[in-house]
């Protein structure tokens, strides 16, 4: 055979091949379309408009396919016109929490707590980066080796992260975070991470305007937690979310919701987190939520929990209610002004009232590992007492994670100001007798007895009424 016909078999191969691509009937697809009689459709509408083009090509060019092949070809190239590709389908999958694609043949998801591959790729390094584009544009920003990392948020909610070569040595890596639609406590109580009696007395705590800090490490469940609490705010209250990228999804009507701003491309404009703190400031807030602390920021937050804004929430990376505390005095530490301290622990011990800690468990479970009230004042040494802490049991063979919450008495102090807003302690609870003293973080009083009786008639103080578990007490 000459070199002559080598040549043009190969090319013949090659539009064979090229004719069962997703990218070459999307070509087609776009020369075959009006593009200015798709803008005047909603996204459903042209949906519906392209496929049935598809179907026209593929009926007049495609290859004999079987009904099954044909609607997967068609609906992946209305997919790589309109969406995001092969990403469509997992985006459109309600249970999938998280998707992370580590090149273009790499592809995982998060779906249940657990990680797992799934079987789908790109065709290459250039759909990959289309792809990337095609979500960065759609916050005005863009990614290339002078900007190499791009953190964003989807009209739709998902939070992205995007980094790519020099960076990458995998080459470009793309992360989709998404949120689920918000867990009110009673479907926390149901799915197993936290009993209704620690329901009942954080729904206390929020509605007795108690500052709380949720911590916890990635993924979980701060966010989650956090909007699930933001539900016992009154409605008659005014709330202002502060966040890096908006997650929370308040269902009360009088809300204000701020975002940062990243820098733009010449590197000025940036709005931090530390900026819409103070704003709020003179917003006339009576909450502030701040979904998370992780620098200068926090000196203000915890101004501003010091200063009559009490019922903030706030989350933090931490590894325990004890780790916290302390990560809060260290952030506190990263602003411009040297603030001793001796000073931070102040502001601390008078701003912070409990720590609600969560944990992800190896079977993908997400609960509450521990909640810690703040015991100490002024300037004194970090003094936590636990009242709610998860022991997990040894995993079975079924790996899940069984456990028990355990419960211990709430002092004084904390139980007497849920009390004096009309709200109730569980009896699961109880409160520490006034004659001891609990030890520092354990939740117990000193000689282990003189307990108030945590009966269906105990009260607290002396002749109040009886506490009442399954809701508030009359007002």
């Amino acid at each position: 055979m000459g070199l002559k016909d080598r040549l043009e078999e190969d090319r013949a191969s090659e539009g064979r091949a090229d004719r069962g691509s997703v990218t070459h009937w999307r070509r087609r697809l776009l020369a075959e379309i009006n593009l200015e009689d798709l803008t005047r459709l909603t996204l459903a509408q042209r949906r519906v408009r392209l496929e049935k083009v598809v179907g026209h090509i593929l009926t007049r060019e495609g290859p004999v396919l079987g009904e099954r092949e044909r609607s997967v070809l068609i609906r992946r190239v209305v997919d790589e016109a309109l969406g995001l590709g092969v990403l469509e389908p997992l985006l459109a999958d309600e249970t999938v929490t998280e998707i992370m694609v580590n090149g273009p043949d790499n592809v995982f998801i998060e779906r249940d707590g657990r990680m797992q591959r799934v079987d789908a790729s790109f065709n290459g390094e250039d759909q990959l980066y289309q792809t990337i584009d095609r979500i960065v544009s759609m916050v005005n920003r863009r990614v290339d080796e002078s900007s190499p990392m791009v953190d964003a948020r989807l009209p739709s909610g998902e939070r992205v992260n995007v980094i790519i070569p020099p960076l990458s040595l995998s080459g470009p890596v793309l992360t989709i975070r998404r949120f689920p639609k918000p867990y009110p406590i009673e479907d926390l109580v149901r799915m197993g991470s936290l009993d209704s009696a620690t329901g009942i007395l954080l729904a206390a705590m929020v509605r007795s305007r108690f500052n709380v800090v949720v911590s916890g490490g990635t993924g979980s469940g701060k966010t989650t937690f956090l909007n699930a609490l933001s539900a016992f705010v009154p409605p008659d209250e005014r709330i202002v979310t502060i966040e890096d990228s908006a997650e929370l999804q308040l269902m009360q009507d009088h809300v204000v919701r701020l975002e940062s701003r990243p820098p733009n491309i010449e590197g000025q404009g940036a709005i931090q987190i530390r900026d819409l703190v103070r704003n709020a400031l003179r917003m006339r807030p009576d909450r502030i939520i701040v979904g998370e602390v992780r620098g200068p920021e926090t000196i203000d937050m915890l101004q501003a929990m010091n200063t009559g804004h009490d019922g903030s929430l706030v989350t933090v990376h931490a590894n325990s209610a004890d780790d916290a505390i302390h990560r809060l005095q260290t952030l506190a530490t990263m602003g411009e002004g040297l603030v001793p301290y001796d000073a931070l622990r102040d502001q601390i011990n008078n701003a912070v009232d409990a720590i609600v800690h969560l944990g992800r468990w190896p079977d993908g479970s997400r609960r509450v590992e521990e909640i810690a009230v703040v015991s100490s004042k002024r300037r004194e040494e970090f003094r936590l007492d636990t009242v709610l802490r998860f022991e997990a049991e040894p995993i079975g063979p079924n790996r899940n994670v069984e456990g028990v919450f355990r419960h211990a008495p709430l002092p004084r102090h904390i139980a007497g100001r849920i009390y004096h807003v009309g709200e109730a302690v569980p009896a699961a609870f109880g409160v520490v007798a006034e004659r001891e003293a609990p030890t520092q973080g354990s939740g117990q009083a000193a000689g282990g007895d003189g307990y108030v009786p945590r009966g269906p008639g105990q009260t607290y103080p002396p002749g109040s009424p009886p506490l009442q578990d399954p809701g508030r007490p009359p007002r």
